[in-house]
Protein backbone atom coordinates (compact mmCIF):
# COMPACT_ATOMS: atom_id res chain seq x y z
CA UNK A 1 0.00 0.00 0.00
CA UNK A 2 1.38 3.42 -0.94
CA UNK A 3 2.02 5.91 1.88
CA UNK A 4 -0.67 8.25 0.54
CA UNK A 5 -3.23 5.43 0.42
CA UNK A 6 -2.25 4.23 3.91
CA UNK A 7 -2.67 7.75 5.31
CA UNK A 8 -6.08 8.06 3.67
CA UNK A 9 -7.13 4.65 5.03
CA UNK A 10 -6.22 5.67 8.61
CA UNK A 11 -7.90 9.05 8.22
CA UNK A 12 -11.15 7.42 7.09
CA UNK A 13 -10.97 4.83 9.88
CA UNK A 14 -10.30 7.47 12.53
CA UNK A 15 -13.17 9.62 11.24
CA UNK A 16 -15.54 6.68 11.43
CA UNK A 17 -14.49 5.91 15.00
CA UNK A 18 -14.94 9.50 16.11
CA UNK A 19 -18.15 10.31 14.26
CA UNK A 20 -19.87 6.92 14.51
CA UNK A 21 -20.92 7.08 18.18
CA UNK A 22 -22.15 10.66 17.83
CA UNK A 23 -24.14 9.74 14.73
CA UNK A 24 -25.69 6.80 16.56
CA UNK A 25 -26.57 8.95 19.58
CA UNK A 26 -28.02 11.65 17.35
CA UNK A 27 -30.53 9.07 16.09
CA UNK A 28 -32.24 8.85 19.45
CA UNK A 29 -34.35 10.77 21.91
CA UNK A 30 -34.73 11.20 25.64
CA UNK A 31 -37.38 9.26 27.47
CA UNK A 32 -39.12 10.25 30.72
CA UNK A 33 -41.00 7.81 32.92
CA UNK A 34 -42.58 8.53 36.31
CA UNK A 35 -43.31 6.09 39.11
CA UNK A 36 -45.49 7.10 42.05
CA UNK A 37 -44.90 5.34 45.36
CA UNK A 38 -47.75 4.59 47.72
CA UNK A 39 -51.45 4.48 46.99
CA UNK A 40 -51.99 7.37 44.62
CA UNK A 41 -54.85 6.45 42.31
CA UNK A 42 -55.31 9.73 40.46
CA UNK A 43 -54.25 9.36 36.83
CA UNK A 44 -55.01 13.07 36.38
CA UNK A 45 -52.55 14.04 39.12
CA UNK A 46 -49.89 11.70 37.73
CA UNK A 47 -50.29 13.23 34.25
CA UNK A 48 -49.98 16.77 35.64
CA UNK A 49 -46.73 15.91 37.44
CA UNK A 50 -45.33 14.14 34.38
CA UNK A 51 -46.24 17.08 32.13
CA UNK A 52 -44.61 19.63 34.45
CA UNK A 53 -41.29 17.78 34.48
CA UNK A 54 -41.47 17.07 30.72
CA UNK A 55 -41.88 20.82 30.08
CA UNK A 56 -38.86 21.76 32.20
CA UNK A 57 -36.59 19.00 30.84
CA UNK A 58 -33.73 20.50 28.84
CA UNK A 59 -32.11 17.60 27.03
CA UNK A 60 -28.32 17.85 26.87
CA UNK A 61 -26.65 17.35 23.51
CA UNK A 62 -26.52 13.80 22.19
CA UNK A 63 -22.85 13.49 23.11
CA UNK A 64 -23.88 13.70 26.79
CA UNK A 65 -26.55 11.02 26.43
CA UNK A 66 -26.18 7.99 28.69
CA UNK A 67 -25.14 4.71 27.13
CA UNK A 68 -27.54 1.87 26.35
CA UNK A 69 -29.39 0.65 29.42
CA UNK A 70 -28.26 3.62 31.52
CA UNK A 71 -30.52 6.28 33.03
CA UNK A 72 -30.73 8.90 35.70
CA UNK A 73 -33.30 8.27 38.42
CA UNK A 74 -34.36 11.27 40.47
CA UNK A 75 -36.32 10.75 43.67
CA UNK A 76 -38.60 13.62 44.69
CA UNK A 77 -40.55 14.00 47.91
CA UNK A 78 -43.65 16.18 47.43
CA UNK A 79 -45.58 17.69 50.33
CA UNK A 80 -49.39 17.64 50.46
CA UNK A 81 -49.46 21.28 49.29
CA UNK A 82 -47.30 20.40 46.26
CA UNK A 83 -44.05 21.91 47.52
CA UNK A 84 -40.89 19.99 46.79
CA UNK A 85 -39.49 18.68 50.08
CA UNK A 86 -36.34 17.08 48.67
CA UNK A 87 -34.66 15.57 45.62
CA UNK A 88 -31.96 12.96 45.33
CA UNK A 89 -30.18 11.23 42.49
CA UNK A 90 -30.88 7.53 43.15
CA UNK A 91 -29.10 6.24 40.05
CA UNK A 92 -26.40 7.90 37.98
CA UNK A 93 -26.54 7.58 34.21
CA UNK A 94 -22.79 7.71 33.65
CA UNK A 95 -23.05 11.27 32.33
CA UNK A 96 -22.66 14.07 34.87
CA UNK A 97 -24.28 16.53 32.44
CA UNK A 98 -27.31 14.27 31.95
CA UNK A 99 -27.68 13.68 35.70
CA UNK A 100 -27.51 17.41 36.45
CA UNK A 101 -30.13 18.14 33.78
CA UNK A 102 -32.44 15.48 35.26
CA UNK A 103 -32.17 16.92 38.76
CA UNK A 104 -32.65 20.44 37.41
CA UNK A 105 -35.82 19.47 35.50
CA UNK A 106 -37.48 18.11 38.65
CA UNK A 107 -36.46 21.12 40.74
CA UNK A 108 -37.68 23.62 38.14
CA UNK A 109 -41.02 21.81 37.80
CA UNK A 110 -41.84 22.53 41.45
CA UNK A 111 -44.12 23.41 43.04
CA UNK A 112 -46.35 20.57 41.92
CA UNK A 113 -50.15 20.53 42.20
CA UNK A 114 -51.65 19.94 45.64
CA UNK A 115 -51.97 16.21 46.37
CA UNK A 116 -55.49 14.83 45.75
CA UNK A 117 -57.89 15.04 48.71
CA UNK A 118 -58.29 11.26 48.84
CA UNK A 119 -54.52 10.76 49.23
CA UNK A 120 -54.10 10.65 53.00
CA UNK A 121 -50.31 10.56 53.45
CA UNK A 122 -48.58 13.87 54.27
CA UNK A 123 -46.15 13.45 51.35
CA UNK A 124 -45.64 11.55 48.12
CA UNK A 125 -42.49 9.92 46.77
CA UNK A 126 -42.07 10.12 42.99
CA UNK A 127 -39.27 8.61 40.88
CA UNK A 128 -38.38 10.20 37.55
CA UNK A 129 -36.43 8.00 35.11
CA UNK A 130 -34.64 9.86 32.32
CA UNK A 131 -32.97 7.68 29.71
CA UNK A 132 -31.83 7.79 26.09
CA UNK A 133 -33.63 5.64 23.55
CA UNK A 134 -32.05 5.10 20.17
CA UNK A 135 -34.23 5.31 17.09
CA UNK A 136 -34.44 2.20 14.94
Amino acid sequence: MKPHARFRFWLVLLSALLVGPVALAAGGHSQLQTFFQGHLNSADYQKKVFDRVARTWKQPSARHAPGPGKKAIVQAMVASDGKLISTALLMESGSKVWDAAALNAVKKAAPFPRLPADYTSPSLEVHFHLSWATSP
